[in-house]
């Protein structure tokens, strides 16, 4: 059950379903049922918001695609849900057909207040579906050890002993480095020069504000690379086109992709690429760390949620220190200290070429080594065999 699902990807949720269900279909039979319009693939069906709520609220509208859903899982011999767009669909499916339920926690409602701007009343109802859904689930997974810690902290009721650890992975057949320079060029950015590169959405979570604050502070010849898009709000859009805005004014170099771009050419921007950074203030783990990571990059991180286990600091990157706020934002107690090491951690590794190329190495290695699907699929279909 997911909200995300080839062609419709978003994020890295969409991309954990996809490379899992891939991977889990060489051990078990599986059915994924998905939001958004009809796709070709064998055993995937998809479901639309059902007319009469079309101007609904998004987390009613959501609910009304989780019922037919949930409706569909006859038959099924365990449900697992992805997200709480989806948990709802896997509750009411464990109820109705007298199944277990397994939830992987991408993010959490309660870390992610500020979507209370996007969604409104619908916040505290996606809260209550998600909590619901958790606590009733057999099986809960999470996708690095600090996420599993921020689930156990948000959600004490739930019983620890059924909380598992499985982390994202990353397809090396899919995610290498892509040596077109030309295709780089078409795209704004010069591989000639130095280049910090951001991939993400542009969300609270993400810290986008913090990184072009601290992009002023960066060498005069090093290019901001921004894949970003698909904003929250239209106030957090804003004030993203204002911090740029200014950016440009004072530098060259700071290059703005806002489409979601194809693989072939994201991967010939991060190989075009010095460093990759990751300055968000809540990442459960950060599939794109690893994406980067795949294609040979150095990753400078916030030193928050699952990122520090996936970048080693001083080996594979670098993570940037941060005292965060305990109220559910992780907004940085001192925002001024967070800009300044962020900027301090990215022109130490852009400064030394030689030592980020060696980084970018070590950083391939470990997504090779700790990270592949295979193995996550394994884990996957043990936490299955467990509860049936």
């Amino acid at each position: 059950m997911t909200r995300e699902y080839p062609p419709e990807v978003y994020g890295g949720a969409g991309v954990h379903v996809a490379e899992l269900v891939k991977a889990l279909r060489t051990h078990i039979e599986v059915r994924v049922h998905a939001f958004g319009k009809p796709r070709d693939e064998a055993g995937v069906y998809s479901y639309g918001v059902p007319a009469e709520l079309a101007s609904a609220n998004p987390s009613i509208t959501t609910l009304g695609v989780d019922l037919q859903m949930a409706q569909a899982a006859g038959g099924a011999d365990i449900v697992h849900s992805h997200t709480w767009y989806a948990n709802g669909a896997g509750h009411i499916a464990k109820l109705l057909h007298g199944i277990p339920h397994v939830v992987t926690a991408h993010s959490l409602e309660p870390l992610r207040p500020w979507k209370a701007e996007q969604l409104g009343g619908g916040y505290r109802v996606s809260s209550w579906i998600e909590q619901t859904a958790y606590e009733a689930a057999d099986a809960v997974i999470a996708v690095s050890e600090g996420m599993r810690r921020d689930i156990l902290r948000s959600y004490p009721a739930i019983d620890p002993a059924k909380t598992h650890v499985v982390y994202n992975g990353i397809d090396l057949s899919a995610w290498q480095p892509n040596p077109d320079r030309d295709a780089a060029r078409a795209l704004g950015v010069d591989p000639d020069r130095p280049a910090v590169v951001f991939v993400g959405r542009i969300t609270r979570q993400k810290g986008l504000p913090y990184l072009l604050r601290a992009a002023k502070s960066l060498p005069a010849d090093v290019q901001l690379v921004l894949c970003a898009g698909a904003p929250d709000t239209p106030e957090i859009m804003a004030e993203v086109q204002g911090l740029v805005a200014e950016l440009q004014a004072e530098r060259s170099g700071v290059v703005w992709i806002e489409q979601i771009l194809p693989r072939d050419q994201l991967t010939a921007v991060l190989s075009a690429s010095t460093v990759f950074v990751c300055p968000s203030v809540y990442e459960p783990l950060g599939i794109v760390n690893l994406e980067a990571m795949a294609c040979g990059l150095p990753v400078v991180g916030t030193a928050t949620g699952g990122i520090p286990e996936v970048v080693v600091d001083g080996v594979t990157g670098r993570l940037v220190p941060i005292e965060q706020m305990q109220d559910g934002t992780g907004t940085p107690i001192d925002p001024d200290r967070f800009v300044a090491d962020l900027a301090a951690a990215l022109t130490e590794v852009v400064a030394d070429p030689a030592r980020a190329r060696v980084m970018g190495q070590a950083g391939y290695e470990r997504a090779r080594d700790a990270f592949s699907w295979s193995s996550i699929a394994e884990q996957t279909a043990s936490v299955y065999a467990g509860l049936l």
